[in-house]
């Protein structure tokens, strides 16, 4: 009995203190699929989703759920951080019938658009975000730091512009040619 009663009391410890933790749970919410995902303690947060773009539905947090800044999603991960929490959902229209872009994401097709070049980078490591039209395709032109810049990795882009990650900084290409 002594010992049954240890491993309750362990277990509502370990639940108080946040060790067990539950999946984001796929909820209906306006006739669709949304996914409730936010960031821990300020800290960045992930939540598999099968979607190639999300929009958010409602903001559950105080702090800012800015798309690029705060919040966003890139093959099938939707990230936030900075405190953002919110209910998204699957938004449409991006598939591979957007021009410019192959397979339905960023950077995989190239041309259409006026040619520009971005200069963007990452601060201390932490993600920044610069915002472009990104319509005509994006690529990496000419890398401008010490820290690897890896499509998906530390950079990528959005329908809204081109993010960066993890000390990357570089010039990018954006439109046709």
């Amino acid at each position: 009995m002594r010992a049954f009663l240890g491993g309750i009391a362990v277990a509502a410890m370990a639940f108080a203190m946040g060790a067990v933790s539950f999946p984001a749970q796929a909820q209906r919410y306006g006739g669709g699929d949304t996914r409730d995902c936010g960031s821990k303690d300020g800290h960045r947060g992930e939540c598999r989703v099968g979607w190639r773009d999300a929009r958010l539905v409602r903001q559950d947090s105080k702090a800012a759920c800015i798309r690029g800044r705060t919040w966003d999603i890139d093959r099938g991960v939707l990230w936030v951080d900075d405190g953002c929490r919110g209910i998204f959902a699957e938004a449409g229209g991006w598939g591979g019938d957007r021009p410019g872009w192959g397979g339905g994401r960023p950077g995989g097709g190239w041309g259409g658009g006026r040619y520009q070049e971005v200069d963007c980078g990452s601060r201390d490591g932490r993600r920044g975000f610069c915002p472009v039209d990104t319509r005509g395709g994006v690529r990496l032109v000419r890398q401008n730091s010490d820290a690897r810049c890896q499509e998906g990795y530390s950079w990528g882009a959005t329908r809204d512009g081109i993010w960066v990650d993890h000390g990357c900084r570089g010039f990018f290409g954006v439109g046709g040619r």
